[in-house]
């Protein structure tokens, strides 16, 4: 029978940051990933202020800045016959944390799976998918797997982390229940390609708005980054309207980018994601604890998802590794990690909730087909909220510090 300390399942930026803490802290570590490879394009590709904090403490700061990668430093919205309103810049924020980088998540991934290698408890399992808990009086003790070849596992642990996604597996079979948010909208993404005259500095996120259908542009090197949203339950009719019409769309939201529209080859290229918001009422029961969006299903309004489960990662790697170096974990410690937790999810789901109800319903339901006017009046009169919303993004509430025992002195380059 095959022991570890700790299974976690689930190789996103949570279950792999987890991952890498605790095996420095000694602990013996075991991530399963249900892929052979974490190729997967628009997963979320961002790298927030908080987290290149958090590279720099581990020591990794140097190689992460090697990797491909460009800086947004703005959010700004467009607005008829003027230039577009900065709703914030991150240049005010503190340097050298005062961005936010933008890379494939696959590059990020295979970062954190190398610097994890380097840990002799470490160990990650491709193409491993969880299925099942193992209980033993009335305990979680470990989980069963399939391999990508068909054939069937088993694990004992002393504490299995899901980190499997909104769609968990695990917390299902624990029969942790999520309370469900609306959400007016699902998102649609493809890329547009940038032409040599329009690349250099990335200027960061520019959105524009027509009634019933949002579209956002995030500034790549050599390509942009477009998340069309339309009203929540259109993804047949848009379908049944073939690329041509998709192309329309996206022509008339940006008609500077309709030149190159027909890179839209076919509707393959549209990647749709079902957005949900939602919270676990209890985020662990004995032997088992969900982070990330196995606990809180994000939007991506705010682009600060994968920001809030790093933070799980961090603060569970923290309060737990002492524990699992001892044995078994007490529900009293997997308590600890979701109190900690919770009020930032808390914070961050309330603010997109406003952010649903306040921007993007009146735009998805045709009453209105551009931002706010309250919000672009106090942009333009209140330097405070440009200074708010960029530190939010980039930091969260409750950002985490690394680890002491996970800290490292920088390599030299």
């Amino acid at each position: 029978m095959e022991k570890t300390g700790c299974v976690v399942a689930g190789g996103g930026p949570a279950g792999m940051m987890l991952g890498l803490l605790l095996a420095r802290a000694g602990v013996t570590v075991t991530v399963l990933e249900k892929h052979g490879d974490f190729f997967r394009d628009f997963r979320g590709d961002t790298v927030h202020a908080a987290t290149i904090r958090l590279i720099d403490e581990l020591g990794l700061g140097d190689e992460f800045r090697r990797l491909p990668q460009s800086k947004l430093n703005r959010v700004a919205f467009p607005v008829p016959g003027g230039p577009p309103v900065t709703m914030g810049n991150f240049d005010s924020l503190r340097p050298p944390y005062n961005y936010v980088a933008m890379m494939p998540q696959w590059d990020f991934l295979n970062f954190l799976a190398k610097a994890a290698a380097q840990e002799p408890s470490f160990s990650l399992r491709m193409g491993h998918q969880a299925t099942a808990l193992v209980r033993n009086g009335g305990r979680v003790t470990g989980i069963r797997y399939r391999t990508a070849d068909g054939l069937d596992g088993e694990i004992q642990a002393d504490l299995v982390v899901a980190t499997d996604g909104r769609h968990s597996i695990l917390r299902r079979q624990a029969g942790l229940v999520p309370k469900e948010y609306p959400v007016p909208f699902d998102a649609w993404w493809f890329r547009l390609p940038r032409h040599p005259s329009e690349r250099g500095a990335v200027a960061g996120i520019v959105p524009a708005f027509g009634r019933g259908e949002a579209l956002l542009a995030l500034f790549r090197d050599d390509y942009f980054q477009m998340g069309y949203l339309a009203s929540k339950g259109t993804d047949a009719r848009i379908r049944a309207e073939g690329v041509e019409g998709f192309r329309r769309r996206i022509a008339a939201l940006r008609p500077d980018l309709a030149d190159r529209v027909d890179a839209i080859a076919s509707l393959e290229d549209l990647h749709w994601l079902d957005v949900r918001l939602d919270r676990l009422r209890e985020w662990h029961i004995n032997g088992l604890l969900c982070i990330g969006d196995a606990a809180h299903a994000m939007s991506p309004a705010g682009g600060v998802g994968i920001n809030l489960a790093i933070q799980d990662a961090v603060a569970a790697a923290d309060i737990l590794a002492p524990a699992l170096l001892r044995g078994p974990v007490r529900r009293t410690e997997l308590a600890r990690v979701e109190r900690r937790r919770r009020p930032p999810t808390v914070i961050v789901q309330t603010v997109q909730r406003v952010l649903h109800r306040a921007v993007f319903e009146p735009i998805m339901t045709g009453k209105r087909s551009g931002a706010p006017a309250a919000l672009l009046f106090l942009a333009r009169h209140f330097p405070a909220i440009g200074g708010f919303l960029p530190r939010f993004i980039a930091f969260g509430p409750r950002p985490e510090h690394a680890p002491a025992f996970a800290r490292r002195v920088q390599s030299p380059s």
